[in-house]
């Protein structure tokens, strides 16, 4: 996807500014970024513990492949404020109604085949750190599009607060999923959630 320099220079810029804040001021760890391919459809599959997620994950994933963009489907409110809808479409992110979005959903598919995608799996953000069921749509999706795909898992930062400073977080990615043996299966139902649990397992193995 043709990206104007400009907006990759934005990105760049601020994505240091929030990793002088995460890493420096606080103590926010990446691992196993190396398990991020550099080039083709890509799905970072994360637990949803606090806003900071939406962020941090791109911020993570920068550091090692500068200049990139980490696309992100977000629900439709919060792109109401024309000012903070900007910012984020900026960043990447694209509105998502609620419901069926069919015109959401091929763009998404779309990005998956050359492009860096962010999902939260859980559809819901999880305050408590828990990580909770995933959403069959997931599975369905990495079923059609069948992209390289990363469990990605959060911890501590649910706990931070703005104003303080050297709170301990971390972001793990994990090896890509071996998803053939489910590929092989027949495009149903039941096939979409056994997709979506070994994803979940996955991310919950990366929470240890």
């Amino acid at each position: 996807m043709k990206v104007s320099f400009i907006r990759r220079l934005w990105v760049t810029v601020s994505t240091s500014v929030i990793r002088f804040y995460a890493s420096f001021l606080n103590r926010f760890v990446v691992t196993g970024a190396e398990n991020i391919p550099a080039s083709g459809g890509v799905l970072l599959a994360a637990n949803h513990i606090s806003g900071y997620d939406t962020v941090f994950i791109p911020v993570a994933v920068l550091e090692h492949h500068p200049w990139q963009m980490v696309w992100a489907p977000a629900k439709e409110e919060l792109f109401k404020n024309p000012l903070v809808g900007a910012i984020y479409r900026s960043w990447g992110a694209f509105p998502v109604k609620r419901g069926r979005d069919i015109r959401a959903g091929k763009h998404l598919g779309d990005l998956l085949q050359t492009q860096k995608v962010m999902l939260f799996p859980e559809g819901t953000r999880h305050k408590d750190g828990k990580l909770g069921p995933g959403n069959r749509g997931v599975g369905k999706l990495i079923y059609k599009h069948q992209p390289v795909v990363i469990p990605t898992a959060l911890s501590g930062i649910n706990h931070w607060a703005f104003l303080k400073f050297g709170q301990p977080g971390k972001i793990r990615f994990g090896a890509p999923i071996d998803f053939s043996d489910l590929l092989k299966l027949e495009d149903k139902k039941e096939t979409h959630l056994l997709i979506v649990e070994r994803l979940m397992s996955s991310i919950a193995a990366e929470l240890v």
